[in-house]
């Protein structure tokens, strides 16, 4: 470039300190930043993403964490020497952020307004009413629907891609040099996804930001950066323009990185992870049109195992005492099939019904009209007793796999629990060594039967929430959103895993998920869904190859393809 950088990190090392013991994480890496460009920093979790930014802000750990080389010089300024105070004057003035999860960012206890405001109050000379007008011309610009319901709103009160508007408002509101936005999309649907990554660079371009956008979706990387950094283990594995990265990618590790998603064009018997790509044992089998033919032939020339008919779900609110009470249908006319074998991918965005429609198949939430057969059987009307029973044959594998499992519980607990309540397995020792031998065919060891769920990383809390479903012997697992919270290389692991055990143990699916990509790759049959109706269904790959509706196009058309 040649201009000259806006900021140059040079050699950065920063350690961590547990029990008397220092351990480096961050290994003397070198990167510039310019003025107005998107850097996009791309790794899996734990490769030094979050830390090393961080560290441009001064939020560091205190006591526990410690930059032990190198600098951060932003202009003139070498940031590793400032104080903290000299820090406060910077952090949103001069360089903001964007965190991840915006619920657990901003403050339950106050409006989405005031939040901003006091962000404008802090920093600026402006008096109270003009800074309220500002947070809302902010909250304009962020193309918030309705900026003063916002305003006078709590985070509880406004979906997940409101609330990011929100922190995205409130870090441009003192219209920083640099803005760090780590991981800012992760949990939103893929349309809100889209809206956000064009917002962002919209605005990159008005306010002539510079941006450090971290992600571990490469594909949402090419889309809206200009460079590109790898990171691996606190290492800097290979830097570069972001057409160069995507599409010529010199070290192995980069590459296995591109690879592990699930690709839109073909069916890869096995999702090649990065140590296939190491060791070079990547399967690239694909999965023909006949071979693909004959199975769905096999699998629908039986009954269903499930059929759900004109089912729907009504939810009545009253917000006020004298106020008339008013009906939501979440779910409305709804039928389907599902055959033994199948795997039934359920998509659409937050609040299009996905998950109440699941929680209606397990009977925790009981319809308002219409039924469930299982097996031939309705068991909406079923007693509480009997849909105990049928527990055991329909699992759930949750989302957050830190959630889903009690912290208080060791792992091997939390697996042979379930399976005593079941009567499965005629003794103890029989639930024990059942679990354990459930521990190695998930991808864990047995040692780990006496550990805690703290003492996993997410990958393997999420493979141990897959043997304790699987432990129970179930016909039918719905996977809710199972694999969105890991990495790209973790998200293959499991993806293989679940479909490894399905073909052992003839397991049934209901896939749910925001991420179309992995839908596709799973999928036999899709169901979209849209504000509670079935919007288009079918076979999965003639959906994304020639979709019917206007809905599914902006759907399809949403995903990050990458270069």
């Amino acid at each position: 470039m040649d201009k000259p950088e806006l900021l140059r990190v040079k050699d950065l090392s920063i350690s961590f300190f547990s029990e008397g013991k220092q351990t480096q994480i961050i290994n003397q890496i070198s990167y510039d930043l310019y003025p107005n460009e998107i850097l996009g920093i791309v790794g899996e979790s734990g490769s030094g993403k979050s830390v090393s930014s961080l560290a441009l802000l001064g939020l560091l750990p205190k006591r526990i964490s410690k930059i032990t080389g190198g600098t951060i010089r932003y202009n003139a300024i070498e940031l590793t020497k400032i104080s903290n105070k000299a820090f406060q004057k910077l952090r949103g003035k001069e360089i903001a952020m964007i965190f991840q999860e915006p619920m657990s960012s901003l403050n339950p206890s106050m409006t989405c307004g005031k939040q901003v405001l006091e962000i404008l109050l802090q920093h600026t000379s402006l008096n109270k009413d003009a800074a309220k007008e500002e947070v809302l011309k902010l909250f304009e610009k962020v193309k918030l629907p309705l900026p003063d319901r916002v305003y006078n709103a709590y985070p509880h009160e406004i979906s997940g891609g409101q609330k990011q508007r929100v922190m995205i408002a409130m870090a441009i509101a003192c219209k920083p040099k640099i803005l760090v936005a780590d991981e800012p999309t992760t949990a939103l649907d893929v349309t809100v996804q889209k809206e956000i990554i064009a917002l962002l660079k919209q605005l990159q371009k008005e306010e002539q930001m510079s941006v450090i956008f971290i992600s571990h979706d490469l594909s949402l990387v090419s889309e809206i950066a200009d460079r590109v950094l790898v990171m691996y283990k606190g290492d800097i594995v290979e830097q570069g323009p972001v057409a160069r990265i995507f599409n010529a990618p010199q070290k192995l590790y980069t590459k296995a990185l591109i690879n592990s998603r699930p690709s839109m064009d073909k069916r890869l018997k096995q999702l090649p992870t990065i140590d296939d790509f190491i060791n070079d044992t990547a399967n690239d089998a694909v999965v023909t049109s006949e071979e693909r033919l004959l199975k769905l032939r096999q699998l629908y020339d039986k009954a269903p195992l499930l059929e759900v008919l004109n089912l729907e779900k009504t939810y009545i609110s009253k917000s006020g005492w004298f106020s008339k009470p008013e009906s939501f249908k979440a779910v409305d006319n709804v039928s389907f099939k599902l055959y033994e074998g199948e795997t039934l991918g359920l998509v659409g965005e937050s609040g299009c019904g996905k998950s109440t429609l699941s929680n209606a198949i397990l009977q925790l939430d009981k319809p308002t009209a219409g039924s469930i057969l299982y097996q031939g059987v309705d068991i909406t009307k079923l007693t509480n007793s009997q849909i105990r029973r049928l527990r055991k044959d329909i699992q759930i594998i949750f989302q957050d796999p830190y959630a889903s499992l009690n912290p208080r519980l060791t792992v091997g607990k939390a697996i042979t629990e379930p399976m005593k309540v079941h009567g499965i397995g005629s003794t103890d020792d029989d639930r024990i060594n059942k679990a354990k031998e459930l521990l190695v065919k998930v991808g864990l060891d047995d040692s780990y039967f006496d550990r805690y769920p703290h003492e996993f990383s997410g990958g393997q809390r999420q493979r141990i929430g897959i043997a304790r479903a699987v432990a129970l012997e179930p016909k039918l697992i719905i996977c809710d959103e199972s694999v969105s919270a890991l990495d790209i290389s973790v998200q293959a692991q499991v993806l293989n895993l679940l479909n490894e055990l399905k073909n052992n143990y003839g397991f049934t699916y209901i896939f749910i998920s925001h991420d179309l990509a992995v839908v596709k790759y799973m999928s036999d049959q899709l169901i979209v869904m849209n504000q509670g109706k079935i919007e288009e269904m079918g076979d999965a790959d003639h959906i994304y190859k020639s979709p019917k509706t206007a809905y599914t196009k902006k759907l399809i058309h949403a995903i990050p393809k990458g270069l």
